[in-house]
């Protein structure tokens, strides 16, 4: 869901009761004020309930544009956006959090067409934009997607006739790079064509939307099937779908495949969209979407191959979820490296095996499954918290670099070419 524009027409601030403030002698007129607020709704206007606010206890309720939002009095002081609270040209905040008194109330409120005005007990008078509000606060949020996305399984992305970006554009275009992003955002795979098969030229198609994450494989791996290492990866099984780097506390976000040289057959790639699946068994089985976006398990990946040794552990759920509003960002999800399951009552395993087991299916289902033959010339940029993928087996020399590459940055790239990331 995009970001709705929202927008509401006010007339004129509402008056207070005074039929209730005279009952109420014994506090200071200017309390008097605020609880008396809270004995009614107030609208801008009369004959419209497109805008109400009431003064609660310890907060302000606001009904605004189909919205009813609720904002705790320190939320509201912390937040104000004057010069002396705000700095508007670095976008931080300069008023000491800590030093707003926890039990404080707004000594009066009014609001016009467009703007919340709260004056405090010190005088000071802080400003809200009501569409700022909507947007900013947690019944807002509760209504939008950080990352809008297309869900897929191979007939819907193979439909979508998403295109690949030429090397050239992207490397030399802001369009090309934006293009490439937009459909990595949207699908979490893209694909660049036209690159010089080299891992230098790799490195140089990486680089151009991030930094180069380094790892225990090292900043540009360079891999055959001579079992250098100790991973499945470095043979010529095949690999069933998994995401990598489970076993790090936060995994790798983006992945980038280049395949310089394959004489020989098989080998060719498996993509399944990790949230494609999770959202069938959201729609099923909630009860076991739940489950398995809260039972933390370990990751464990242990080696001891020449010089390598390595013994990392990473701890999370399967699914991972925004809480406020259960839109899915990561899936962790590696058999492979699953390590021994002792961070679970045993009155709750055998029901994390059944939602294991249905989340499982819906990722093998064969109709989920886009197999793609990487090239050489041809790079693929994969999505490491969404996108699982894997491999068949094959015969004969091939030869793939690639690399891990910086969420963050990613994101970062794409936010400052005007996408929504």
């Amino acid at each position: 869901m995009w970001c709705r524009r929202l927008a509401c027409l006010f007339k004129v601030p509402c008056q207070l009761s005074g039929s209730i403030q005279h009952r109420l002698p014994w506090l200071p007129r200017d309390r008097r004020t605020v609880l008396t607020a809270a004995a009614r709704w107030h609208h801008t206007a009369p004959e419209s309930l497109k805008c109400a606010w009431q003064l609660h206890g310890d907060h302000l309720e606001l009904r605004y544009a189909n919205t009813l939002m609720r904002f705790d009095f320190v939320w509201l002081r912390d937040h104000c956006r004057s010069a002396s609270c705000y700095n508007a040209k670095t976008n931080q905040r300069s008023l000491d959090t800590a030093s707003v008194d926890l039990g404080i109330k707004p000594k009066a409120v009014r609001v016009d067409e467009t703007t919340l005005f709260l004056t405090w007990p010190d005088g000071h008078v802080t400003r809200y934009g009501l569409e700022w509000l909507v947007k900013n606060s947690y019944e807002g949020q509760k209504q939008q997607v950080m990352h809008p996305r297309i869900l897929w399984n191979a007939e819907i992305y193979r439909q979508a006739q998403v295109p690949s970006v030429d090397c050239r554009s992207f490397l030399e275009t802001d369009e090309g790079l934006k293009e490439f992003l937009q459909n990595f955002l949207l699908y979490g795979i893209a694909f660049v064509e036209n690159v010089t098969p080299t891992k230098e030229d790799t490195e140089i198609l990486a680089e151009r939307i991030s930094l180069i994450r380094e790892t225990i494989y090292g900043r540009m791996w360079y891999f055959t099937s001579d079992f250098s290492r100790g991973d499945t990866a470095y043979t010529k099984l095949a690999l069933d779908r998994h995401t990598d780097t489970t076993y790090f506390q936060e995994p790798c976000g983006i992945q980038v495949f280049h395949c310089l040289k394959h004489e020989g057959t098989g080998g060719r790639t498996l993509l399944v969209d990790g949230f494609y699946a999770a959202e069938q068994v959201l729609r099923q089985a909630p009860d076991q979407f739940e489950l398995l976006s809260k039972v933390p398990l370990k990751h464990e990946y242990v080696e001891n191959v020449g010089d390598c040794h390595n013994h990392m552990i990473g701890v999370g759920p399967v699914l991972n979820v925004y809480p406020w509003n259960n839109e899915l960002y990561l899936i962790r999800y590696n058999n492979y490296d699953r390590a021994v399951i002792n961070t679970v009552p045993y009155d709750v395993v055998h029901r994390w095996y059944a939602a294991h087991r249905t989340l499982t299916a819906e990722l093998r289902r064969p109709e989920n499954e886009l197999w793609v033959k990487l090239k050489p010339g041809k790079a693929l940029f994969i999505d490491n918290w969404r996108v699982l993928h894997g491999r068949e087996a094959f015969t004969g020399y091939r030869q793939l670099c690639g690399c891990y590459l910086t969420r963050d940055d990613v994101l970062n790239t794409a936010r400052l070419l005007g996408l929504q990331a």
